[in-house]
């Protein structure tokens, strides 16, 4: 008598995405959920990403937290952990060595998005769990569906790698899920611009970025800062994740406040300008595309409004004068150098010491 076949899906589900679901539809956040669970939330970040495996006291507490026996959430785990080990085995060890290769890896271990594992099954197993993908063909189609969706702000000589910048845009995403806001409105997004523009003023990135993050929540845009991989040369990216949440991607590339900001308001009018169906990516050399220049012209105009653009153009290239000038705009002596800049008012790096500088910290 022939056996039945078993059912071998050619995907994988992390129990993390029926945890996630859960929070969603019961309005709890990732630090409430940490706090029932009685664990640190870097821990529940990584519960979330099936990075921290579900054991026998985990798998109680979640009973307890969200439903379900003892006995489903140790199932779901070893269904988990064994369909991707087994797609992972299917990989030929020659083509995942190759897709290996054109990612970022060294920076995505280093910085905790993958775990550190020493053998190519071991790194193919974090990558696809990382990417979400059950396959190479399948990363490779997400990968040139960026690629043809982006809309770049680079020259193709220093345009980002696909792998590096798909690398950047899913963490990006993994961080943006565990943000919760309120639903999309343009409306009220661009309400909140003045209010964003005020905290150009505020030196200490600890007090401006939590105000920033909380104004763009309420407008249904999830706030994400995060240095790119090498590879990777990208300043911000704005896509809507669903029909309610925006993405807003910010790499703090230059660390200089006037970067910072133009790139952050470029960002915000792609978001009230455009469409849905696209993912926009900023590097260094501007383009003529009539979205990025509608990006541009929308940030200078919120930074530097039409009537003080007519003074600017006649403003004494002087320091008393560039601060003066910018108290009186309601915006950093930063953001006003980086405009003269632009303008080729005065030569880059001149009045650089007006500039705020910014650090990485770890």
């Amino acid at each position: 008598m022939t056996e039945p076949a078993v059912f071998q899906p050619d995907w994988f589900s992390p129990p993390g995405h029926t945890i996630a679901a859960k929070l969603r539809s019961s309005g709890v956040s990732l630090d409430n959920f940490a706090w029932e669970m009685d664990m640190p939330s870097p821990d529940a970040t990584k519960l979330l990403d099936g990075e921290l495996k579900i054991d026998d006291r985990i798998a109680v507490k979640l009973g307890q937290v969200l439903g379900g026996s003892r006995e489903f959430w140790i199932r779901r785990e070893a269904q988990y952990r064994g369909d991707i080990d087994r797609l992972a085995e299917e990989i030929d060890v020659q083509s995942a060595k190759q897709w290996l290769r054109l990612l970022p890896l060294k920076d995505m271990t280093d910085r905790g998005w993958i775990g550190r594992e020493d053998s190519v099954k071991g790194k193919l197993t974090e990558c696809m769990r990382f990417f979400d993908v059950c396959s190479i063909d399948a990363f490779d189609a997400r990968a040139n569906r960026i690629v043809s969706q982006v809309k770049f702000r680079t020259s193709e000589k220093l345009r980002s790698q696909p792998h590096s910048l798909a690398a950047w845009l899913r963490f990006g995403e993994v961080q943006a899920d565990r943000i919760q806001c309120e639903p999309w409105s343009r409306d009220r997004f661009s309400s909140l611009i003045p209010e964003m523009k005020k905290l150009t003023r505020i030196r200490d990135t600890e007090k401006f970025l939590p105000k920033l993050s909380e104004l763009c929540r309420s407008a249904g845009v999830a706030l994400v800062i995060c240095r790119t991989p090498s590879g990777c040369r990208a300043s911000g990216a704005t896509k809507f994740l669903s029909n309610d949440k925006a993405l807003l991607l910010l790499s703090f590339r230059h660390l200089s406040d006037d970067h910072f900001w133009f790139s952050f308001f470029h960002e915000c009018g792609h978001l009230i300008l455009h469409g849905k169906d696209k993912i926009f990516v900023e590097g260094e050399e501007a383009e003529t595309e009539a979205h990025e220049k509608e990006a541009n012209e929308f940030a200078e105009d919120v930074l530097i409004p039409d009537p003080w653009k007519r003074i600017l153009a006649v403003l004494p290239i002087n320091r008393k004068s560039i601060q003066r000038f910018a108290v009186r705009v309601g915006v950093s002596a930063g953001i006003v150098v980086g405009q003269l800049e632009h303008k080729g008012m005065v030569s880059h790096g001149y009045f650089s010491y007006l500039k705020r500088r910014y650090k990485w910290s770890d």
